[in-house]
């Protein structure tokens, strides 16, 4: 039966101290209309955002875009109010796609004939193969490797009724551009643009295309670069009943760097809801701790009293990959705590990698004080009816899809404020070289996430203030140092650029803080999604700057990495069992290390991080002195539009990376080498002028005059004075650039119209006053707020509309805070 605290806890105090209550009277409200707002974000598999402008108006979603169902329901008076999160309409698989079953195709690779994509075509020249098709080597999912620039697939597919009058919806995941036709209809002509998960409902007109027997779906895709992939298929809705129809209203929506609040009219009552994750990055504990809170406030309006429930539903998908595995739930209570807990039921530990994963060992929890709590476990509809009528269902643990459940009943005389927690024990993150490890703040194994959850609770009051104060000051002096749109941009990229990491502690005891390269091909620490996100970890604590940074250096140093250069990745997430990416970047990632380990330098004043991996660093820049000032034609990070030699802006790079290894050996009194690659660096600058001036600006590439390209890695010698570039170089080129501007920001370069939005930042910390780097971010803001893709935010976008190209919810955005570094080092 429903189970019910007997037992009344004493009121647990005010939620915020005085000191905090004047913080929220000065609060620093964020205009931004974020294309996602995040919600709980510990790890890249607890990543959890609302992609609408009302908390109510979709399903809350992991940032892969599958559904991770949170339902929010107050009660007042007997009315319902929905404040968080959509019932959720389940889809029935017709054709499914290849998440858990490969499925049989025809497909080429070269231009086939007339009326390919219709159901009466002759195939039978056509090869058979399984879905999914793409790079195998970088896309675990893929059954059908595929590298050949182009693809034509078609998918026969049988029914078994009409479809007429059905709402009926096509999912499809595609790198690149895509087109697709449903019995020879054209339904989806994405573009140049990569998309996963994502469903779009087909109109009327196709449906009716829909008739019992043969059908065909076919579809079309362009891998323009790399890490080609491709699937579709077929589902439709199925009917049931809605119970919470009804929505609150929201008045507003803000976020800050760990906090997110909603506000509400429910009624004669005001509600405020506040998603905070604690992630403060000089507590290393409570940065890694996997427990978020979800606060909610609730007033009468009319002074009046009110009887008032609050519901939270949960889904078992939050410990799934898919939603069709089997899972197992449980409730049971620890002292003055109540815990709901799911997960799958064959807990295949660190039995998965990829990109377009979730999670699905481990075990999400959702949390209560016992104090005027009940709770279920039990199918939606059964728990769902039972609060609307104030009945009792059965509590029941065990195996099958059951959903959890907390309610609060409340007798509403004025404000009424508390809290649930929501969090994630994975059991073990990461695997490294072979050894299965626990998160940070279980690294030996000695807690347990039941202790965690009451430190939490235990820590609120403390942990929400902090949060407050935090928040209020990150926008206060970002605002003052790069202007409101900075400051709003940087408290939406925060959390989502912490998040897509995981801090692990190494057998020999480093940190280490690996990303997952969300969105792109799911390769674990990349170096060249480090490099752009240092920032934000130099700016709060060059420790975490190190772990970034640590696993690279030990590949090489440990042997197992023999190459003259650094490393792209060590593996695919989770599993760092070495580099797994196909293709190597040799001038990008080692000029990327030799800045990194210099940053790190200049921000604790001193070199003995540098002298502990000096050998490396020396085989490093070596190898920079001799390939670096002509890169010939090889992999680098902006290498979207196609790879080419002779990159300018790559070359800056190495010779910023040559100049740090000078600066590294200076501080470490090595004079004799430290003049050597000084000298060097200097001497290879003045020969990248004359080889990159064209007329006004500089090329993007030595050997292609009327050609231009950020030069975002000037940034650095900029920042610390290195004095290696003739400093007209970037006044010539940062007025250059504003005479390129689209009305969504600046280019990457000349060759199209989409650009890095964390590039533009590191390009316009290079302006000489406030007001120019405020010329290059005001578009930037522009596109967030106005984008048409609801997704955590991009930072592969277009320039000229509101659209993003490729890319979401990347750790990349913590390179928005190289203004702040900048002013920090200055």
């Amino acid at each position: 039966m429903i189970k019910k605290s007997k037992i009344i806890f004493a009121v647990v105090g005010v939620l915020l101290s005085n000191c905090n209550a004047q913080k929220e009277e000065t609060h620093l409200e964020n205009s931004l209309r974020a294309p996602a707002y995040p919600l709980v974000t510990i790890d890249p598999n607890t990543s959890a955002w609302s992609y609408a402008d009302n908390l109510y108006d979709e399903s809350i979603k992991h940032w892969t875009g599958k559904n991770f169902p949170l339902l929010g329901v107050i009660k007042v008076d007997g009315q319902l109010y929905r404040f968080m999160g959509k019932e959720e309409v389940e889809l029935l698989p017709l054709s499914p796609t290849g998440d858990n079953l490969a499925w049989d195709a025809r497909y080429v690779t070269s231009t086939p004939g007339a009326n390919w994509n219709k159901l009466d075509f002759d195939d039978k020249g056509w090869r058979s193969g399984k879905a999914p098709f793409g790079t195998k080597i970088n896309e675990p999912r893929t059954v059908t490797n595929w590298e050949d620039e182009k693809i034509w697939v078609r998918r026969e597919i049988i029914l078994n009724e009409d479809l007429t009058d059905n709402d009926v919806y096509l999912e499809f995941t595609h790198d690149d551009d895509a087109i697709l036709y449903v019995n020879g209809m054209e339904v989806v002509n994405t573009g140049n643009k990569t998309g996963k998960n994502t469903k779009i409902k087909l109109s009327d007109e196709v449906v009716k295309t829909l008739k019992k027997g043969k059908n065909l779906l076919a579809g079309y895709c362009h891998n323009r670069v790399a890490n080609g992939f491709f699937d579709f298929g077929l589902s439709k809705e199925k009917e049931g009943q809605t119970f919470f129809a009804n929505t609150a209203k929201q008045t507003s929506a803000d976020v800050q760097a760990t906090q997110t609040h909603y506000t509400f009219a429910c009624g004669p009552v005001d509600l405020k809801v506040t998603f905070t994750a604690p992630m403060f990055l000089d507590d290393l504990e409570l940065m890694s701790r996997p427990v978020n809170y979800l606060t909610y406030e609730i007033k009468a309006s009319d002074n009046a009293e009110h009887q008032v429930e609050v519901y939270f539903e949960a889904s078992p998908n939050w410990a799934l990959d898919s939603p069709l595995q089997e899972s197992t739930t449980e409730a049971f209570e620890d002292n003055n705590l109540v815990f709901l807990k799911t997960g799958s039921k064959n807990q295949d530990v660190l039995g998965k990698k990829g990109d377009d994963l979730r999670i699905d060992w481990g075990y999400f929890y959702m949390v209560a004080d016992k104090q005027n709590t009940t709770y279920q476990i039990g199918e939606s509809s059964v728990i769902r009816s039972s609060f609307i009528k104030n009945s009792e269902a059965d509590v029941k643990n065990g195996e099958g899809k059951n959903q959890l459940s907390l309610t609060k009943k409340i007798t509403l005389k004025n404000t009424h404020t508390d809290k649930i927690m929501l969090g994630y024990d994975d059991v073990f993150s990461i695997q490294y070289f072979g050894e299965n490890l626990r998160p940070y703040w279980n690294a030996g194994g000695k807690s347990s996430i039941v202790e965690a959850f009451h430190k939490s609770y235990t820590q609120y009051k403390d942990i929400k203030a902090k949060s407050t104060a935090f928040d209020h000051k990150l926008m206060s002096d970002f605002t003052k140092e790069g202007g409101k749109d900075y400051a709003e941009l940087c408290a939406l990229a925060y959390r989502q650029a912490i998040a897509a990491h995981k801090l692990v502690k190494a057998p020999n005891g480093d940190l280490l803080l690996l990303s997952k390269e969300n969105d792109s091909n799911g390769s674990i620490g990349t170096v060249d999604v480090t490099y752009p996100s240092a920032p934000l970890f130099l700016y709060y604590n060059p420790e975490l700057a190190k772990a970034l940074l640590n696993f690279i250096f030990y590949y090489s140093e440990s042997g197992k990495w023999t190459k003259p250069f650094a490393a792209h990745d060590i593996g695919t997430y989770p599993l760092a069992n070495g580099q797994t990416y196909g293709g190597d970047m040799p001038v990008e990632e080692s000029g990327n290390m030799l800045i990194l380990t210099n940053a790190i330098a200049e921000m604790e004043g001193d070199a003995k991080y540098a002298e502990k991996h000096w050998s490396v660093l020396t085989t490093w820049v070596d190898y920079l002195v001799e390939n670096g000032l002509d890169p010939d034609n090889q992999l680098c990070t902006d290498d979207f539009a196609g790879h080419f030699a002779h990159n300018a802006n790559l070359s800056i790079k190495a010779i910023l990376g040559i100049a740090s290894y000078g600066n590294l050996a200076k501080m470490l009194g090595k004079d004799d080498v430290a003049s050597k690659y000084t000298n060097i660096a200097k001497g290879m600058a003045k020969e990248w002028k004359q080889m990159a001036k064209d007329g006004d600006h500089y090329k993007l590439t030595f050997d292609k005059p009327d050609t231009w390209s950020q030069k975002y890695n000037l940034v650095w010698d900029k920042i610390f004075d290195m004095g290696i570039f003739d400093a007209d170089i970037a006044q010539d080129e940062i007025a250059y650039y504003l005479t390129k501007q689209n009305v969504y920001g600046l280019p990457l370069d000349s060759r199209e119209a989409y650009t890095k939005s964390d590039w533009i930042f590191w390009t316009a910390t290079l302006a000489p006053d406030l007001s120019t780097f405020q010329k290059f971010i005001s578009p930037v803001h522009q596109f967030m707020h106005n984008t048409t893709d609801r997704v955590p935010m991009s930072d592969w976008i277009y320039t000229d509309k509101p659209e993003r190209r490729g890319f979401k919810a990347r750790s990349v955005v913590g390179g928005y805070f190289i203004k702040m570094l900048a002013g920090k080092v200055k």
